[in-house]
């Protein structure tokens, strides 16, 4: 695809080292951006620079947040008890989407996988281990995607927390092996969570 614009031919490389997005996309996408006003163009890159500046993990869970702490772990009326594990913020989201779970996350950022480099050090696991003492938290759910490597994650958290007094977790099989939770309809995750299983290993 030859482009008689090195600007043009630069955005649309920008635009294509976004996940899901190829070139004749990502060409679609500047040329549309080249036909709205400048003042259009500002307030869509603006957007992004102002994101890029302001949004923040959570001290404590390690969710987005515009504050030091989420909304969530701020939320008084959330179960402090219930610590839920999920790979990133889009679990967070779906989780959230189904309105049948009241505790607080934990965000790990990712699951082990060392096929793709992964390890345990890659991961926000130490934090997890800090915020557990003294916290009381009495349940952590396993709540990661039920694949190989998610399993696999599972079995490594739960040999670091059996050392607390908790009572352990896992979705009930109602989100079918192999598939990512952020996949999920809200219905069959929200069963998942209610019907949540005791971790077993």
């Amino acid at each position: 695809m030859k482009i008689p614009s090195k600007h043009i031919e630069n955005a649309v490389d920008q635009i294509a080292s976004l996940p899901g997005i190829g070139r004749k996309t990502a060409l679609r996408l500047v040329l549309n951006l080249l036909n709205r006003s400048q003042e259009e163009v500002h307030d869509f890159s603006e957007a992004f620079l102002t994101m890029k500046s302001n949004v923040k993990k959570c001290i404590s869970c390690g969710n987005i947040s515009d504050l030091e702490k989420c909304s969530i772990c701020q939320d008084d009326k959330r179960d402090q008890t219930i610590i839920c594990i999920v790979e990133d913020i889009r679990d967070v989201i779906a989780i959230e989407e189904t309105q049948s779970y009241k505790g607080i996350y934990h965000v790990l950022n990712g699951i082990i996988s060392p096929m793709d480099g992964i390890g345990p050090s890659d991961l926000n696991i130490q934090h997890l281990l800090e915020r557990i003492p003294n916290s009381g938290v009495k349940e952590i759910i396993f709540a990661l995607s039920a694949t190989m490597e998610g399993d696999t994650t599972n079995f490594f958290l739960y040999k670091k927390l059996k050392e607390f007094d908790l009572e352990f977790s896992s979705l009930s099989r109602g989100v079918s092996i192999g598939s990512e939770l952020q996949y999920a309809d809200e219905v069959t995750l929200s069963r998942s969570i209610i019907n949540r299983q005791p971790f077993e290993y």
